[in-house]
């Protein structure tokens, strides 16, 4: 069930990648009873069946991610930070975070905090970038031969920055990538029309 991908430093971290990026084929009625009484609540909580495909999607690849790194076989279930970052019960040695958007969703598990971010590539607004981004993110952007897809790239970095971190959008988003020392991945599907990065 969808891509993998292995990003890995050494004596850091490994981070596995789990990703699918076919949501119109997806078969949420067969998918439902693989969930936790928890993930199945949640995912039937969206109005659109869009939100619960994606939430649903997200929650296998993630016990994908966890029965072919860790043995686990049993539903995983989740419990929150004071921001709302998930960790799983009774597995506090495992990091993971999920993401996704119209196109695609993606699971990150690791041994160390990890936080990712997919993005649809779409049109957005002058204001919307000098609302996020500093002033070199700006020129970059508008220097770019494809402003579109470097907005989002810088977008998905900044977002998995800050949920490594688990605070979500914060005050300082301008600057959220000056001066960070972590890891960070960035793929491009020009194909599908999304980006995900991946920070650990």
């Amino acid at each position: 069930m969808g891509k993998m991908v292995y990003l890995c430093t050494p004596i850091i971290a490994i981070v596995m990648i789990y990703l699918n990026d076919d949501i119109p084929g997806f078969d949420l009625e067969a998918a439902l009873p693989l969930l936790s009484d928890q993930r199945r609540e949640q995912a039937l909580k969206f109005k659109f069946e869009q939100g619960r495909k994606t939430c649903a999607m997200a929650y296998l690849l993630l016990c994908e991610g966890l029965r072919r790194e860790y043995g686990i076989g049993e539903k995983p279930v989740f419990e929150y930070g004071e921001h709302g970052k998930p960790s799983l019960v009774g597995h506090p040695e495992i990091h993971f975070n999920l993401s996704h958007c119209r196109q695609a969703v993606i699971c990150a598990v690791s041994d160390r905090p990890v936080g990712v971010d997919v993005e649809s590539v779409r049109e957005f607004h002058d204001s919307l970038v000098r609302y996020t981004m500093n002033d070199r993110e700006v020129e970059q952007i508008e220097c770019s031969s494809d402003p579109r897809w470097e907005f989002i790239r810088l977008w998905t970095m900044k977002e998995a920055v800050l949920k490594l971190s688990g605070t979500g959008i914060s005050d300082n988003i301008k600057d959220v990538l000056t001066g960070f020392r972590h890891s960070i991945e960035t793929v491009e599907n020009r194909q599908r029309g999304y980006v995900y990065s991946v920070v650990y």
